[in-house]
């Protein structure tokens, strides 16, 4: 049991690392391959469009994925066996922090197409939502209610 606990927690962790490191690296490429930066900037529809899109994708998906994990572990986690819920928690600790990763990805090439800050100020929201998911064993243990036993 001990050990599967470690092993979540050792792969939530890494894809909380990816998670912070490919809009990292999307940025490290839109400042130093600018040939596509600013691409749609003289462009207002499209530039609405995209802008648009991406305040619609922040404020669905941002609250989605804090409010619907929240959820799931209530209504399915809790009421599965050990091996189940484990599974489970990492599924859907995964699909949370992807939804946020969408959002943050998406809103920082709208930043860097367009050149407007709504993209950069959606892609910070989803970015300060993700300090709500940082995982470890401690959390882990506290919403699947596992006591640190003292051997």
């Amino acid at each position: 049991m001990e050990e599967q606990i470690q092993k979540i927690t050792h792969k939530l962790k890494i894809e909380y690392i990816l998670f912070w490191g490919l809009p990292l690296i999307v940025i490290l490429i839109g400042e130093f391959y600018s040939e596509w930066v600013g691409l749609y900037a003289d462009d207002i529809r499209t530039a609405y469009l995209m802008e648009t899109t991406g305040i619609l994708l922040a404020a669905c998906c941002v609250p989605l994925s804090l409010k619907l994990f929240s959820w799931v572990l209530t209504k399915k986690i809790d009421l599965a066996y050990f091996p189940k819920a484990l599974n489970l928690y990492f599924c859907w600790s995964s699909v949370r922090i992807l939804l946020l990763e969408v959002v943050a990805l998406t809103n920082i090439l709208i930043y860097y197409l367009t050149l407007s800050n709504t993209g950069l100020l959606c892609a910070l929201i989803s970015l300060t939502a993700s300090l709500f998911c940082i995982p470890g064993e401690k959390r882990l243990r506290k919403e699947l209610h596992i006591d640190q036993r003292n051997d």
